[in-house]
Order: structure tokens, then sequence, then C-alpha cells
């Protein structure tokens, strides 16, 4: 008797969690079935700059109405490095300053309360310095990659390459709070270059011509911009040694977005209608 009421015992749990798995997946289905697609965000080219097709940005951002960018250095050409560096809109060059060694990788930058903020690809390490002279001031420790960097005026935001973006705290680099990105199709990875805009997170997608932006209560993608028709009509940003889209700097005063790419020979002033 007992081994006939532990089958029937066996077989309802059995059953039980079948049930639950296939309420679990139609939930999750539903649930992303229910998330309203993105809006396509239009947007104006306002004017274009040249950009030097030596710069493999990394990082963009307007702080006191200067441009800063920073970069990597894929090929590990000598006494280039990754740097940061002052942009001047009129030739596209940069002054290099806060110089990498090639042994490490530069990657995105933020700026707050006069301090830049710069991550590193792989070498688990971010740099700060002092922006009014470069001069490296502290160092982080970190795990898995960095990618971009932005901040909301109160924590650093730091994407990884995947869909996950991080708050950290800019006097420790603690991690505090993850936010998990996501839309109507599930989760969007490869997030990169990151830019804080008006309460929301605008993200290059890495590998698309893709700039989308984020709700930070939820994480959900609001819009995309498309940026494929501005590429297609200029065929310098797809020729060689151009790389992929990556760039996106705010400038507040102007309500006016900049953006460029991976060696693209120029950068262009844009306004989202």
């Amino acid at each position: 008797m007992k081994k006939i009421l532990s089958l029937v015992w066996l077989l309802a749990v059995v059953l039980f969690q079948l049930i639950s798995c296939d309420n679990t997946d139609s939930h999750e289905n539903n649930h992303t079935e229910s998330v309203t697609p993105p809006a396509q965000i239009s947007y104006s080219v306002i004017k274009s700059y040249p950009h030097d097709t030596g710069s493999f940005t990394q990082g963009l951002e307007v702080y006191k109405g200067v441009i800063y960018e920073s970069t990597g250095n894929p090929d590990n050409v000598p006494n280039n490095g990754g740097w940061i560096g002052k942009l001047n809109l009129n030739t596209g060059i940069a002054d290099k300053k806060a110089m990498l060694s090639t042994a490490f990788f530069g990657e995105g930058i933020t700026i707050l309360n006069d301090l830049i903020y710069r991550l590193t690809w792989q070498n688990q390490k971010a740099f700060v310095y002092n922006i009014k002279n470069m001069k490296p001031v502290k160092e982080f420790i970190y795990q898995g990659e960095g990618w971009g960097l932005t901040n909301d005026g109160s924590h650093l935001i730091m994407s990884n390459g995947s869909n996950i973006i991080s708050y950290r705290d800019p006097q420790t680099f603690k991690e505090i709070k993850q936010l998990s990105v996501y839309d109507n199709t599930g989760m969007r990875n490869n997030l990169n270059e990151l830019e804080f805009i008006n309460g929301d997170i605008y993200a290059n997608v890495w590998q698309t011509n893709q700039i989308i932006k984020i709700d930070t209560a939820a994480g959900r993608v609001t819009g995309i911009m498309d940026l494929s028709d501005l590429i297609r009509q200029d065929p310098t940003l797809s020729a060689p040694p151009t790389d992929v889209l990556n760039g996106i700097a705010w400038d507040s005063s102007k309500q006016r977005m900049y953006i460029t790419g991976k060696k693209w020979p120029k950068l262009f002033e844009i306004k989202l209608n």
C-alpha cells in the first residue's frame, strides 16, 4: 500500500512540475509578446565635421562645452595606445592626453565632477583622471569586460557587451544595481557606448547601425534610431578603414547629439525630432 501511495505521489509531483514548466514558458512568451515594440526615433543632421580616421573611437562626451574622445588601439601602434583627448571640431584631430600603454585596450569614458573615468576592455581595470591636467588620480578593479560608460549625475553607468547595464558608485566603483535591457523580441545584447540623455540611456548596439533608447526604470527599449540611411548615403562611412558606428555625446545646452564611429572620417551633429 505504501509503495502504491509513493508511486501516486511521485506521479503527482512530476505532473505538477510539467504543468508549472508549461505555465512558466507560456508566461515568458506572453510577457515578451505583451511588450510594446520600440518607437522609431527620427533625427535631422544639422552639420558634419571631420574626424580622424586613425581614431578607433570607444567613448565620446561633451563636458562644459568641450568634446572629449577616448580610443582603443586594435593595431597596437607604438605611441598611439588608447588615449583621451579634447576634440577639435574644425580639424577632427584630438589633443591626445591620458595615454595608455599597449598593454591596455582603452574603452568608454564619462566625466563626473571634473573627473574622467575610463574603462579598459579585458584588463578589468578602470582609470580616473583629473580633467584639468589629465593626470591619473585613482584606479579601480572590476570583474568582467568594460565597454561603455556614462553617468546620471550620481552614479556611473556601465555596459559590458551583454544586455546588462550596471550602476556603480563613483567613489568605490562598487556595483550598486543592474538593469537588464529588453524589447519585444527579448534581451538586447551587445550594448556598447552609452550616453545618459534627459533621464534615459542611449546605447550603441555593437555591429549594427542602431542606437537604442532605454527606460532606466525597467530596462525596456522604448526607441530605436536607425542610422543605416545616413551610412548608406555617404560611401566614406563604409569604406576602409572605417569600422562600426560607436560614439554618442549629448550637448544639453544645445539639446544636440554628436555621433561618430570607429575610424570614421566624419562626426555628425544631430537633432532628435
